[in-house]
């Protein structure tokens, strides 16, 4: 991968868009919670305020009832009212009873006039003075008011999750005068403390259930949004990397053909005399071959001039490669066309070729005299690995709509940092060699839409890849454009 293309993979073009959207998010959340506060607050209020009216309420009904059922009978029975005597205590208890039956109330109080509580559920607290405080001294102003009482440690009264929560309501008792709706006199005041625990609760709850609701709602959206900006980010640099790589290509091509030109001209200007020394070279070596059998100079003239003429071709195929002559192909035909060509070295030098090809394959849309020669540099590559012989194993397999020839070596193979290396033009690992044969090979296999790998066996050796659509793919790449 080149400098632009890593430069393009960390350039994120929308991290302005993720900083956004997060910060965006982050903030309607954070809105949202103050809002569904604002509302628990608010219902919070509406609550507490319809418990005062409820618990005024039943301070007037039990106003009224203890004055038509206790006070008035009472009066008339034992001329007044003495609380301590047993019989009076247990009516007032069951007027007071029977008339909060059913209701949410921990404790009722009655204070007389000077603040003793006359009365109490918890019988331990009558006769006690100064429990009533600031409210009983407003109620006995004839102000009823309410206070709200929450028991629980420091952390739980601010979350707003109390272990209870008391409504405790101060009011006026007065004396009614009997066939008229105007209330008389206060003579006392009385005390309610209201159970509103599981109100409270269904109010915090609520609370919980909006922000939860909020904090998945911004969760959905924030990785809704989140894939669709990485989607967008990665069809952008796509969109970039194939730019990238057809700007690359464009400029190779353009350096390519006026290197083949170039070359065309040079290796013109080599070649004739280099066949005029080959030539001459070889008639010396018969000569000497009479005179001095030992002298093996013109044989080494001989061998270097084929090795440059070698060179030259190899520079004039990857400098001025040829657009493909399509046509359809069978694979296995042109390896075996390879295998035949070789086969004297191969027999001479001591190799096995192991084959293992799945029948039947199908064809491929390429050409085939490219194809062999891409084939061909891969086997003397191979070879070449392996200068004391070997066994080269050629497998030829369908992976899905891919045609695959695998090249097994068992050579040293190439070291890891190189093995991309080695397909750059005039890079080899040999000692004589040209370093193109490999980008040869890399030339021809993607002229035909398909991909060369490198890659050291865990054995030992080299396997090198090369995969190619088969006839079908074509087609429907074809279709598809």
């Amino acid at each position: 991968m080149s400098p632009k293309s890593d430069q393009i993979k960390h350039e994120k073009p929308f991290r302005l868009v993720k900083a956004f959207t997060a910060s965006s998010l982050l903030l309607i959340f954070i809105g949202t919670v103050v809002i569904s506060a604002m509302n628990i607050r608010y219902a919070r209020r509406i609550q507490l305020e319809k418990s005062k009216e409820y618990a005024l309420a039943l301070v007037e009904n039990l106003n009224h009832q203890v004055f038509l059922q206790f006070i008035v009978p009472v009066a008339l029975r034992y001329g007044r009212i003495q609380l301590r005597e047993p019989d009076q205590f247990e009516r007032l208890d069951k007027v007071v009873r029977a008339t909060l039956h059913s209701f949410k109330i921990d404790a009722v109080h009655i204070f007389d006039m000077s603040g003793t509580v006359s009365y109490s559920f918890d019988q331990a607290l009558i006769g006690k003075t100064d429990l009533g405080g600031q409210g009983y001294q407003r109620a006995l102003e004839g102000y009823p008011n309410s206070v709200l009482k929450q028991i629980g440690s420091f952390w739980q009264i601010y979350l707003g999750i109390p272990k209870k929560s008391l409504m405790v309501t101060f009011a006026p008792l007065r004396a009614e005068k009997l066939l008229s709706t105007i209330s008389g006199p206060v003579v006392g005041v009385v005390e309610i403390v209201q159970d509103i625990t599981e109100e409270y609760r269904r109010i915090s709850h609520y609370q919980t259930l909006i922000i939860a609701t909020s904090a998945l709602v911004m969760g959905v959206l924030f990785f809704a949004l989140r894939y669709m900006v990485k989607r967008g980010e990665e069809i952008i640099e796509q969109r970039a990397l194939e730019r990238l790589r057809l700007e690359e290509q464009l400029a190779r091509s353009k350096h390519l053909s006026s290197l083949g030109e170039m070359t065309a001209g040079i290796s013109h200007e080599i070649r004739n005399p280099l066949g005029i020394i080959r030539s001459s070279a070889e008639l010396l070596a018969k000569k000497m071959a009479q005179l001095e059998p030992d002298n093996q100079m013109p044989a080494v003239i001989v061998e270097e001039t084929r090795r440059l003429d070698n060179i030259i071709t190899d520079f004039l195929n990857y400098a001025r490669p040829r657009p493909p002559n399509l046509t359809n192909c069978q694979v296995i035909e042109v390896i075996e066309k390879n295998l035949d060509f070789l086969k004297p070295q191969l027999m001479a030098t001591g190799y096995t070729v192991i084959k293992d090809f799945s029948d039947p394959l199908p064809t491929v849309t390429a050409d085939a005299d490219m194809l062999y020669q891409a084939f061909l540099n891969i086997l003397i590559n191979a070879m070449q690995a392996m200068p004391d012989g070997g066994v080269i194993r050629i497998r030829a397999i369908l992976q899905g709509r891919l045609v695959v020839i695998c090249f097994d070596d068992e050579g040293q193979g190439v070291a890891e940092e190189q093995l991309e290396k080695v397909l750059d033009p005039f890079f080899t690992t040999k000692p004589k060699g040209s370093g193109l044969g490999l980008g040869i090979v890399k030339n021809i296999i993607e002229a035909h839409e398909g991909e060369l790998r490198l890659s050291n066996r865990s054995e030992g050796g080299l396997r090198v890849e090369v995969r190619l659509p088969s006839q079908a793919e074509s087609a429907i790449g074809k279709d598809q454009l």
